[in-house]
């Protein structure tokens, strides 16, 4: 009970810490900017706790196949922490902020070519939009594309040579599927299958999708206000976070089904040797 209580308080104050990073290196756009991001690092830290303090699943999937989650959140807070960083050397730099600015500038002539994601955030800025601004998004967005990718590759890794999940013992279907329910209906290989598939197909295709249906509704709605600096750096995490979630749950819905056919296949290979 209290390892399981102070590992819960260590992930909430962790993912707390994440949500406050920007602001604390960054201006704030508005003038109570500040206490809604306060309000919203208080907010995961509960929400957080909860989940992890709780012997009952609500909605955070892989709780106990470590190190999915792990992977994501370390994911993420590279790209926050990178992020703040490169913003920051427009605002105050220093010897660090250029080292990450400058690392961004070699990433960015890799990832950024045409019809890749990171060109396509690139266009989807206005036609009026700075120099400084549009070389900032270039670095930012590939900075970001590339941890995602580098997280989705370490999936890869632990699921193809480490064996995800056979290392951590049994796998739990409720506990680290919880929104996914085994009796509505068809056979469980095939929709964990269905889902995998559709989920890796949907995370491939977002980093394209996003900045196009971005720059068709510019016309309808207000653009998103890249100029802020926390705006940009929470925008391109969502982009590139977002669809790298979704590939790694659909390799582990993939992988869980996987499994299940291996247990079928030794179940009905035991049964036929009893028999015979």
């Amino acid at each position: 009970m209290i390892a399981r209580t102070t590992g819960a308080a260590i992930r909430g104050l962790l993912v707390a810490l994440m949500v406050l990073t920007p602001a604390l290196y960054l201006p704030t756009s508005t003038s109570n900017g500040t206490e809604i991001v306060v309000f919203l690092a208080i907010l995961a830290f509960i929400l957080t706790f909860s989940e992890y303090n709780s012997a009952f699943p609500s909605f955070i999937e892989f709780r106990d196949a470590p190190p999915v989650n792990r992977l994501r959140f370390v994911g993420l807070m590279s790209m926050v922490t990178f992020l703040t960083l490169i913003c920051k050397n427009a605002y105050a730099p220093s010897d660090l902020t250029a080292v990450f600015y400058s690392i961004g500038l070699m990433v960015s002539s890799v990832v950024d070519f045409p019809y890749s994601p990171v060109r396509l955030v690139v266009l989807m800025l206005p036609g009026d939009a700075s120099q400084p601004l549009v070389e900032l998004v270039r670095i930012s967005a590939s900075i970001a594309y590339l941890a995602a990718l580098v997280t989705i590759a370490s999936f890869a890794y632990a699921v193809k040579l480490r064996g995800w999940p056979t290392g951590n013992g049994a796998f739990n279907v409720w506990t680290n599927l919880p929104l996914f329910d085994p009796t509505k209906g068809g056979d469980v290989v095939t929709r964990l299958q269905r889902d995998g598939r559709l989920n890796i197909a949907i995370g491939a295709l977002l980093p394209f999708l996003i900045p196009a249906a971005i720059k068709l509704t510019a016309e309808f709605i207000t653009p998103i206000a890249l100029s802020d600096p926390q705006t940009l750096i929470w925008t391109l995490c969502a982009w590139a976070f977002l669809p790298a979630s979704m590939i790694m749950r659909g390799m582990a819905t993939l992988r869980i089904a996987g499994l299940i056919v291996e247990k079928r296949r030794s179940y009905s290979t035991a049964e036929t040797t009893q028999i015979a």
